[in-house]
């Protein structure tokens, strides 16, 4: 038995809305030197057998803004169901299934106003329905036979007062990212059991040396470095019976491709909230997705309600 553990992000970039960062652990039954072509059969038959309704891939090609939420939900919500979750019907019960993708409470350094508390109020499936994710799941379920399972999703999210006290206690934005990374893929390794265990992993922006922080994340006391290229960093570690990778374009596998869907699938349930909050506040707002420029025009636009509604610029503006 292998466990694969792929794991991905969305929200790196923009100044406004969390940065999200997920993993999914899949169970093979066969040697580790054989999982990605296990994987990779898999995910062939899941293309054929549903040609029109591409259940999982990189989120930047199964989600495009103005493309609709449909695809995106469909094959995360398929995942929960193939992990032995229940449907979530909000946004309360999502968390339940995936872990901490809500603010952390003030004291601990991250927000608690007013402008996410729609999630809350979100109901589940919102732009699929649950007759059709059921449907997917059938047919998924039925592909993978006996040699593999999904065994969990999980997910973090670190909201702009979270992140900007993070940032003050002197990590940059690359440390943070690969933090959080390796702490939740450490987690689900912890939950899984003891077993030979790959962890996939796309590449963070430019880092190239991981060495030490696998080394903390994973209590090890020995990481053998075998790999960092241009494209691959790759390390072993002995201690835990595990190989992590972290290549570019690493979206193309199963495992990460799910992680990454499901990094962007919370992300813009986050920001459809953020935006709902403050349209109603300011009637013709236009909303956005939280990226530098669009992120400046937002607030230039918005600078008057921002005041009047007290939302201070460390709970709102992430800072880079």
């Amino acid at each position: 038995m292998t466990l694969v553990i792929g794991t991905d992000e969305a929200g790196y970039g923009p100044n406004l809305g969390p940065l999200v960062v997920a993993a999914s652990a899949w169970r093979l039954d066969c040697a580790a030197a054989d999982a990605e072509g296990v994987l990779e059969r898999f995910g062939a038959g899941a293309a054929q057998a549903v040609p029109d309704a591409t259940l999982w891939g990189d989120s930047k090609e199964i989600y495009r803004a103005g493309a609709g939420l449909a695809a995106l939900e469909r094959g995360v919500l398929v995942g929960l169901l193939l992990a032995n979750h229940p449907l979530p019907a909000d946004w309360p019960a999502l968390a339940a299934a995936v872990g901490a993708i809500s603010p952390r409470p003030a004291a601990h350094g991250g927000s608690t106003d007013e402008q996410w508390l729609g999630l809350d109020r979100l109901v589940l499936p919102c732009a699929t329905t649950a007759a059709e994710v059921h449907a997917a799941a059938a047919v998924a379920d039925g592909l993978r036979g006996a040699r593999m399972s999904l065994a969990a999703i999980a997910c973090c999210a670190i909201y702009p007062a979270e992140f900007n006290a993070l940032l003050d206690r002197g990590l940059n934005k690359s440390d943070i990212l690969s933090q959080a990374t390796l702490a939740l893929a450490a987690e689900v390794c912890a939950a899984a059991g003891e077993t030979p265990a790959l962890v996939w992993c796309d590449r963070h922006g430019g880092r190239k040396s991981y060495a030490h922080l696998v080394a903390g994340h994973f209590a090890a006391p020995l990481v053998n470095t075998l790999e960092e290229s241009p494209t691959c960093s790759a390390y072993a570690v002995p201690s835990a019976d595990l190989r992590i990778e972290f290549r570019v374009g690493g979206e193309a596998r199963l495992p990460v491709a799910l992680a990454s869907m499901t990094a962007k699938y919370v992300r813009e349930l986050a920001m459809s909230a953020f935006n709902g909050f403050w349209s109603a506040r300011l009637p013709g707002l236009a909303p956005t997705a939280g990226y530098p420029v669009d992120a400046k025009r937002w607030r230039d636009a918005a600078a008057a309600c921002i005041q009047a509604a007290g939302v201070a610029d460390d709970e709102l503006w992430r800072r880079s």
